[in-house]
């Protein structure tokens, strides 16, 4: 009984040290936000282009003052047309993963965001070939793919940065660089472009987003800022200079009693 009760007054009075340790450290209060942001980028390349047409958007929450939780969806209608073949492919997509901010809690003050997001992604579409051509040897045949569903997997990485330029509205940007798990459909007959991905033709692929962002704040937290511990060195000149000044007189001493004792 004595063991269990040393042991917790052991266990309060190490809380304690450690509460009064981080109350003693510098914090900032940072809101932490539901974020609901729209990608603008896709609806104005369908105004120039009628052949692409790609919606998205995502949810993001924050888990602490650097990480954030992401959900993102998204719709893709696109066409494409050669001299011999017709190609569509239509479908939805979903990506999961996190955020994480590079910025210290002082320089981001939960308005500001720099840094690079990780996700899974996972694509459904529908494509079909209406018609194509093949020209060889023994002429020119003329057939058709009929429509199927497949599913494609990716993984994608994507840096950036937000700024909040108005009350609970922010603007921002991210590099999308995305590689290519499965796309269902056999190395010989990849999509020519899919939802969510881009070019099903390449493993890799690269892809540029604008957004913009409603912010909804919801909890606020102290963030500790960590701050460099200086060097004492004065303390250690000062120490050094009094250790070589003891060490010379008692170098000094030695040789006066050398000398007396001669």
């Amino acid at each position: 009984m004595w063991k269990t009760f040393a042991y917790s007054i052991s266990l309060i009075l190490f809380l304690n040290c450690r509460l009064i340790q981080v109350q003693a450290q510098d914090t900032i209060p940072i809101p932490l936000k539901i974020k609901v942001g729209l990608e603008v980028s896709g609806p104005a390349i369908y105004y120039s282009d009628k052949n692409i047409l790609n919606e998205e958007g995502y949810i993001s929450v924050d888990l602490d003052e650097k990480y954030s939780a992401v959900f993102a969806a998204g719709y893709l209608n696109f066409k494409y047309s050669q001299y011999n073949y017709t190609y569509f492919n239509h479908g939805s997509f979903i990506r999961i993963g996190m955020d994480f901010n590079l910025l210290k809690p002082d320089k981001s003050q939960g308005k500001y965001w720099a840094g690079i997001g990780l996700r899974y992604g996972l694509s459904r579409f529908n494509s079909k070939v209406p018609s194509f051509q093949m020209t060889d040897y023994w002429g020119t045949t003329s057939s058709s793919l009929p429509p199927k569903t497949n599913w494609g997997h990716f993984l994608e990485a994507c840096p950036g940065m937000r700024a909040e330029i108005f009350n609970h509205f922010s603007i921002g940007w991210s590099i999308s660089i995305r590689m290519l798990l499965y796309t269902g459909t056999g190395k010989d007959l990849r999509p020519v472009y899919f939802p969510g991905f881009g070019d099903g033709t390449k493993t890799l692929a690269a892809g540029m987003n604008y957004y913009i962002v409603w912010n909804i704040p919801y909890k606020k937290i102290n963030a500790i800022l960590k701050k460099p511990v200086p060097e004492d060195t004065e303390d250690t000149e000062d120490n050094s200079d009094k250790s070589n000044s003891g060490t010379s007189g008692t170098k000094g001493n030695r040789q006066q009693g050398s000398i007396i004792r001669q």
